[in-house]
């Protein structure tokens, strides 16, 4: 059963629609207001939902978040030529830190932060029987927001060494009214990653193995995956991904092109967006695709560079079409179908890369996991691997998926001229936060 979320009753419930921002009247994105009544067990879960729902919002995972790391990521594989001023900002490399892309990834993301901190300081007002599930679903969410802010906002982590570089504030307990204690400063990567590895880890423990289209244990276990291989922690990216496929309960599907433009999820989808004709559509078919499908005009181009890193025969390619004179991604075609954020073909090739780099077999060789995803795009299987044909195939099978700026970076690769490390690839601190917050006056990233 697909269980459709309504931005609306969240809305409705907190009151915390965001109006036009007066430098004389700012106050932190984690503040939302105090007169939530937290007092029943169905109060707290339908809080929960809530969270759901701006977790859906257009400036995060409806789709923004997804784009925005493949505009910033983009190197001369695809093109924007939308009329939108900001998200241009981003494929320039030209960022203000008065960009609203940032500016509401940062808003939104805090905000699904304090109402999940919310749900977890009333925790024992929820029926005993559920508040495992209560509690890992608030955790798995909290460290999702986290994982992408310090993701798009602070250097890229350096496994096996101190990383005390800026991160993002860690807001751990409910914000309510303005006062000094609302003014956080930024922690370091190090303590926000150490953070969500905790959440996860404590959220996979107490979330049952299937939950629908909700947070479940699988899909916390598979981000976590996705967090150890950010770092360079491939033992830990292994064993988690190993865990999720050894679970047996996500399948590939059949064809590539039944991965995508689904009302529902499918037995591929361990984590979804739910997009629903009562929220509002998808982002991503707004961008990626052209008015036919509910689209705008197809705002992002996918160019030669990227089309021919495809071999004769790949029916990944054929989900690509022509669309106003140039070629557009096939992925995000249904403004109403779900989002895809976490599948398990995305296991697969991070254990085969994690069991490459350290010489093991854990679960599978790194052949037959790279051969499970080469086959089902329609190739003939090959007798040998290298890690460069793994990589390839990674960029291949997740492509406009927002993987592009996490991998460049992971990987110490070059966007254009620009070095993974370089400043102009980190979204500012929004300048209504530093405004707001006299603690992050100094913290802002280097170059804004």
């Amino acid at each position: 059963m697909n269980k459709k979320i309504s931005i609306l009753s969240i809305v409705a419930l907190l009151g915390i629609l965001t109006g036009c921002d007066k430098l004389l009247n700012l106050e932190p994105s984690q503040n939302i207001n105090e007169n939530i009544a937290l007092t029943t067990d169905e109060n707290v879960k339908v809080v929960l939902i809530g969270a759901y729902s701006q977790f859906a919002l257009p400036g995060i995972y409806g789709g923004n978040i997804i784009r925005n790391a493949e505009l910033l990521g983009g190197n001369g594989e695809i093109k924007w030529v939308g009329t939108y001023i900001d998200p241009r900002q981003l494929f320039n490399k030209t960022m203000l830190s008065t960009n609203s892309e940032v500016e509401v990834q940062w808003r939104d993301s805090y905000q699904v932060i304090n109402t999940i901190n919310n749900v977890l300081g009333a925790i024992d007002i929820v029926k005993e029987a559920d508040r495992d599930k209560v509690e890992g679903q608030a955790l798995f969410l909290r460290s999702l927001m986290y994982f992408d802010l310090v993701r798009f906002f602070a250097g890229q982590y350096n496994f096996g060494v101190a990383n005390t570089q800026l991160g993002v504030p860690l807001v751990l307990t409910p914000t309510g009214l303005l006062s000094e204690n609302n003014f956080v400063a930024r922690n370091t990567v190090d303590e926000v990653y150490n953070q969500v590895i905790a959440d996860l880890t404590l959220a996979a423990s107490k979330l049952p193995l299937e939950n629908d289209v909700y947070a479940s244990s699988g899909a916390a276990k598979a981000l976590l995956a996705r967090v150890y291989l950010q770092k360079g922690d491939y033992a830990n990216a292994r064993d988690a991904a190993n865990v999720v496929i050894s679970s047996n309960i996500y399948s590939l599907q059949k064809t590539y092109a039944g991965v995508f433009n689904n009302d529902n999820n499918t037995s591929e989808d361990i984590f979804a967006t739910q997009i629903t004709p009562q929220d509002r559509f998808s982002s991503m078919t707004e961008f990626f695709s052209v008015p036919i499908y509910g689209g705008r005009d197809g705002d992002i181009e996918i160019l030669d560079d990227h089309l021919n890193l495809y071999p004769v025969g790949d029916k990944r390619f054929d989900l690509f079409f022509n669309g106003n004179g140039s070629t557009e991604c096939g992925k995000w075609n249904n403004q109403y179908g779900v989002i895809n954020l976490i599948r398990i073909a995305e296991m697969y090739l991070i254990r085969a890369e994690s069991n490459f780099r350290l010489s093991t077999t854990i679960g599978d060789t790194p052949l037959a996991d790279f051969n499970l995803i080469h086959t089902r795009a329609g190739l003939t299987a090959v007798n040998t691997v290298t890690l460069a044909d793994i990589l390839l195939e990674r960029r291949l099978e997740l492509a406009f998926e927002g993987f592009k700026i996490h991998d460049v970076r992971r990987l110490h690769q070059n966007v254009g001229a620009l070095t993974y490390d370089d400043d102009k690839l980190l979204f500012p601190i929004p300048a209504r936060e530093i405004e707001a917050n006299p603690n992050l006056k100094t913290q802002q990233n280097p170059g804004y």
